[in-house]
């Protein structure tokens, strides 16, 4: 059994959907950003809602699914792109059961499930990451790179180093929902 992770109630509030959002963490322009439910977005993580397409209306910017550990640093904002001399930002959407380690730039146009990305890595801008991949601590993926279901990428700029076995959805599905759930508060003194 592994030790529960304890966080201070007053340090994240809880959604009705199960959501646990760090105070300490910047959500701009949340109106636009859809979480799945039982995502933990950790201390000091920046998810940029507020870039969006002008025009009226909601948006959605970033869509995060069910189960996405978002960890302390991370800065996810959504992939832009000058066309014609306009500027356009462009959707983000996050699978389920994705893991994101501590310092990490997201700038992707999509991340599929069961996805594990490293610390201290850049996830370039329209980058696609299909399910069940995993990018290594310090990888720097550059822009429009597409890292193909079961490969595990490393290095900067990422490569395609080896290939993961077929047990890994159960594997990070399960890893992911063992850290939701040993990520209690503190009892009350």
């Amino acid at each position: 059994m592994q030790q529960p992770i304890y966080y201070s109630r007053n340090e994240y509030i809880e959604t009705d959907t199960g959501n646990k959002v760090s105070r300490k963490a910047i959500i701009a322009g949340p109106q636009n950003i859809i979480l799945g439910g039982k995502t933990i977005i950790s201390n000091g993580a920046i998810i940029r809602g507020d870039l969006r397409r002008t025009g009226s209306g909601h948006t959605v910017v970033i869509s995060l699914g069910r189960y996405c550990l978002i960890g302390e640093g991370c800065i996810m904002r959504p992939p832009y792109k000058t066309y014609r001399g306009n500027f356009n930002y462009y959707p983000m959407k996050v699978g389920d059961h994705v893991h994101i380690g501590a310092g990490t730039v997201v700038e992707a146009a999509t991340i599929g499930n069961n996805v594990e990305i490293g610390k201290n890595c850049v996830i370039g801008k329209f980058c696609i990451i299909k399910d069940c991949a995993k990018i290594e601590d310090n990888t720097i993926l550059p822009p429009n790179t597409v890292v193909p279901a079961l490969a595990i990428f490393r290095g900067s700029p990422g490569r395609f180093v080896e290939e993961l076995s077929e047990s890994t959805p159960e594997r990070v599905e399960a890893m992911t929902k063992q850290y939701y759930n040993r990520f209690v508060p503190m009892q009350d003194q």
